[in-house]
């Protein structure tokens, strides 16, 4: 199997694309539970695809299928459920201070998160970074280790599947 090896101007082209889509705030706008409906679905697209996932890693990787079936697969798509669930509990709040003074506390996404996953636990390890960043309201550019390419493909179709806008979620492969 081939993979394109990512270019300085993939990157580039990348983190355009997620520096779009946090302009126009097509994602980190998105009222929570609407957020949260997409974050479940792509829970339950990753569930799904579990022989999928399965069988891309075996094939690229040999990693024994027992493991993505048992451990990698169903560990992520609880992953992603999980951070689904905390987007309507990100608050603001309002602190103690002197009487003439007002503070707020408002959790606002960074924008875009840059994520570098190793080769060992590329589906897991890909979702313990991109599921809080999303959940959030970031847009992410995920790079996997050249080792392990597919899986990271896979996610990002199926963010899209899932309902998750265009350019939010970006994968650049290649070496490094």
């Amino acid at each position: 199997m081939r993979v394109s090896a990512g270019t300085s101007a993939d990157i580039d082209l990348a983190v355009a694309a997620a520096k779009r889509t946090v302009a126009s705030r097509v994602w980190s706008r998105k009222a929570p539970r609407d957020r949260m409906a997409v974050l479940a679905a792509y829970a339950r697209l990753i569930d799904e695809n579990t022989e999928r996932f399965a069988l891309l890693r075996y094939t690229v990787h040999g990693k024994p299928i027992t493991d993505m079936v048992t451990i990698d697969v169903p560990g992520s798509a609880k992953t992603f459920a999980y951070f689904g669930e905390l987007i309507d509990k990100i608050e603001g709040t309002v602190t103690a201070t002197a009487q003439d003074a007002f503070h707020y506390i408002l959790r606002e996404p960074l924008g875009v998160v840059g994520a570098i996953v190793p080769w060992n636990y590329p589906l897991m390890m890909a979702s313990w970074k991109v599921a809080p960043a999303l959940a959030a309201g970031n847009s992410v550019v995920l790079k996997p280790a050249e080792q392990s390419p597919l899986s990271a493909l896979l996610m990002a179709q199926l963010f899209v599947e899932a309902g998750g806008p265009p350019g939010v979620f970006n994968v650049v492969n290649g070496y490094g």
